[in-house]
């Protein structure tokens, strides 16, 4: 029998990720804002999708904190959870130490001067005020040690935790004062030029603590911290 080009299953798992991901970046950038009620036939107009594909990625979503499903009553968009996004960026900061730490001895020149490359544009995003940009630009930095790293858990985790804290950054800060940051890169990119694979993990976990989204969990999120504690994003 030939073989099929393509299986009903393949089909509905590449619909069923389009769904999850473009529901999670509409989450993020704030497109749904939080609370915002979730209509599956809404969604599946707007998707192009049938509702199977849209309630599994519901699904996942409500898995990862993004939205809350009340069986028989209504799905939401997650309000922001200061605690839910604290223990996201320790466990972003411990994934990203490892990151740097299995790559740093395989990292070439070409990558090296990928993550320069792109600190040099989160710095002009910075200066500029673009925050699409500035967090495009620090997730190609970091990127680099999760790709060479080719720990595919690691990089599964951090799909995960990313989207709680980019969207805590987004929601909370009008603009952005992360410069510091620029300095952590450059030093993160001499540590790894060096060799040094346990500087550059401990210096890029630093780094992913330098955003303190509250002083402590139990602040309003209205509360926001001072300006100078205010690093994002990293």
């Amino acid at each position: 029998m030939p073989v099929p080009s393509r299986s009903a299953a393949t089909e509905r798992s590449l619909l069923r990720e389009h769904a999850f991901r473009t529901l999670r970046a509409a989450i993020v950038d704030g497109t749904l804002e939080p609370g915002e009620r979730l209509n599956d036939a809404e969604l599946c107009a707007w998707l192009g999708v049938s509702r199977t594909p849209v309630r599994e990625a519901i699904a996942r979503l409500e898995q990862i904190g993004l939205v809350t499903v009340r069986p028989g009553s209504s799905t939401t968009v997650s309000p922001l959870d200061v605690r839910a996004t604290v223990e996201a960026q320790t466990v972003a900061a411990a994934m990203h130490e490892l990151a740097a730490r299995e790559a740093v001895p395989a990292l070439t020149a070409a990558d090296l001067d990928a993550m320069t490359s792109a600190n040099g544009a989160f710095a002009e995003a910075l200066e500029t005020g673009e925050v699409d940009a500035a967090i495009a630009a620090d997730d190609a930095f970091h990127g680099v040690f999760v790709r060479v790293s080719g720990n595919r858990r690691l990089a599964a985790v951090l799909d995960d935790v990313t989207p709680l804290l980019r969207r805590m950054e987004r929601t909370r800060f009008a603009s952005l004062t992360g410069r510091a940051s620029v300095a952590q890169h450059a030093r993160i990119v001499e540590l790894a030029r060096a060799g040094d694979a346990e500087g550059a993990a401990r210096a890029n976990r630093e780094n992913w603590l330098t955003l303190r989204p509250l002083d402590s969990p139990g602040d309003s999120p209205e509360d926001g911290p001072d300006q100078e504690d205010a690093d994002v994003p990293r």
